[in-house]
């Protein structure tokens, strides 16, 4: 399966990048986490990563979304993730992934608690 990404804003200042495919060891992981750091880079600081897409990730993937939410965190931005569903969803909930990036059910639920977050 091709692993697709795709960009979009909400409101002025909610970056939402949506992956869909698998996400593991290889140059679109590669790429992708590029255009995470690229984004952050750019001045996103709100940034939701929509995994509601993805059918597989590894232990690579993993890595990549917790360097991608560390150089979040050093540009003083959040990173939320949002959508993991059904094996995905598993293997985060192993790995405890929750304890580092904020988990969310849909990209709705993670534009509220940042929204919260500001109030």
């Amino acid at each position: 399966m091709i692993t697709e990404t795709k960009t979009r804003h909400i409101e002025p200042d909610i970056t939402v990048l949506e992956i869909a495919g698998r996400l593991n060891l290889g140059n679109t992981l590669l790429s992708i986490e590029n255009t995470i750091k690229r984004l952050i880079d750019e001045g996103s600081r709100r940034l939701i990563v929509d995994l509601a897409g993805l059918n597989a990730i590894d232990s690579s993937g993993i890595g990549m979304l917790v360097t991608c939410h560390a150089h979040m965190e050093q540009a003083g931005g959040q990173m939320r993730v949002a959508g993991a569903q059904g094996t995905v969803l598993k293997v985060f909930e192993t790995v405890h992934l929750d304890r580092i990036v904020q988990m969310h059910p849909d990209v709705d639920s993670a534009c509220r608690s940042f929204r919260a977050a500001s109030a």
